[in-house]
């Protein structure tokens, strides 16, 4: 019976063993399911929280931008302040420059309102500043896609106030005018016109008056007078006048030969012989002397033009950028000029990548060569036209005429 009941248990063990262990298992295999259902659900926490942090790098909240917009906005103001300053000293030393001047002329706002002549086309080129206001450029309207070439001159008018001729030519130190002085520029171009201008005092009466010209020389003989024109001219009673005349054909052989040129004396007299032309400032007649107004004209070329970036002072902009700046003759305390007062003459400024060398092959290879030793390209005018400009050169002489380069039309890196 022993034996019976051994094999008894072992034929139950052997028929329901697996199905204990089977039971006994399943729990523990749950529990490794949840474990890894939890570290999977943990590992996705993380990948999460790593996205929403990397997120959050990327995209700053709105102080972090307001306070890196603010500084950049703050570095790149300064920065176009510091443009702007050299930018102005440098249009100083442009001007003197280029109308080989030393210095400014030492001509106070008495000495221009008593010199600068109060005839027609004098005013006419005031008025024209006036019409055409600060950023008034005088001349021909361009087509939208061309441009003067600011490399030629233009038309330009001088006008030369007469002064007092060689004692060489006078009898008793008369007469008191006119001699006139001309400037390289004038001799070493070709001359359009030239009117000698001559202001007529009022007449007692209607009449006629005869204005003569006559070119002075050395006294020889007893004679020193050569008779150049001679107009009738008939005035009104009580009427001042401004009167031209042609002289383009004299003022020829004063250039050619300038051995010649001692002077002109002016009379306008009427039929009581009075002389009613004015050749001396008495007072109350300051800018009425005679003067001579030439004009000379060369043809400026036309070019195509490209396009740039314009931007005012309260931008954003970062990249090479043309910003306004209006020149103020006045605050440089340069009364020598007359007209305009001031301009808008305008800078460049901003940054610029190294992209922008392809449209620059040459400076692009060279940096490419020798990287370390470049400072990289600089935002600056690629296009540059000039101002007309009315003014004393301290000689006694108003020229109206083309400053090349004043005005900054375009900005580019180079």
């Amino acid at each position: 019976m022993h034996l019976a009941q051994v094999m008894i248990s072992l034929g139950f063990v052997l028929a329901f063993g697996p199905m204990a262990r089977t039971d006994t298992g399943a729990p523990e295999h749950h529990h490794q399911q949840q474990q890894q259902q939890q570290e999977n659900q943990n590992q996705n926490q993380n990948q999460q929280h790593q996205q929403q942090q990397q997120q959050q790098q990327q995209q700053p909240t709105a102080v972090t931008v307001e306070r890196e917009a603010h500084c950049s906005a703050a570095s790149a103001c300064a920065y176009r302040q510091h443009s702007k300053q050299l930018r102005l000293q440098a249009i100083k030393s442009q001007i003197l420059s280029k109308l080989r001047l030393k210095h400014a002329p030492n001509v106070s706002r008495d000495v221009v309102k008593q010199l600068l002549p109060k005839a027609p086309p004098v005013q006419q080129l005031l008025d024209l500043y006036d019409v055409l206001g600060d950023d008034g450029k005088p001349g021909a309207a361009l087509q939208e896609d061309e441009e003067d070439d600011e490399e030629h001159a233009t038309t330009e008018t001088v006008m030369s106030v007469a002064a007092e001729p060689n004692p060489d030519v006078q009898v008793d130190q008369k007469p008191k005018c006119c001699y006139f002085t001309f400037s390289p520029k004038i001799q070493a171009s070709r001359i359009v016109r030239a009117q000698l201008w001559v202001h007529l005092r009022a007449a007692e009466e209607a009449t006629t008056v005869f204005l003569q010209i006559v070119r002075l020389t050395p006294i020889k003989d007893g004679r020193r007078h050569v008779r150049i024109r001679s107009l009738k001219i008939d005035v009104d009673a009580g009427v001042r006048s401004w009167q031209s005349i042609d002289v383009k054909q004299v003022l020829a052989v004063w250039l050619r030969q300038p051995e010649t040129n001692w002077g002109i004396e002016i009379n306008a007299f009427d039929s009581k012989s009075n002389d009613l032309a004015i050749t001396s400032a008495e007072p109350g007649e300051e800018g009425l002397l005679p003067f001579l107004e030439v004009k000379i004209s060369e043809v400026p070329k036309r070019t195509r033009r490209e396009s740039g970036l314009d931007c005012d002072e309260n931008s954003s902009e970062s990249r090479c950028c043309r910003y306004p700046l209006t020149v103020d003759f006045e605050d440089f305390g340069w009364d020598w000029i007359i007209a305009p007062k001031r301009y808008k003459a305008n800078y460049c400024s901003g940054e610029c990548d190294y992209v922008h060398l392809q449209k620059y092959p040459h400076t692009h290879l060279v940096n490419k060569a020798n990287p370390r030793g470049t400072a990289g390209p600089c935002c600056t005018p690629t296009k540059m036209s000039p101002i007309n400009m009315l003014y004393f050169n301290g000689k006694e002489q108003i020229i109206y005429g083309k400053i090349p380069s004043m005005v900054v039309d375009r900005c580019g890196c180079s």
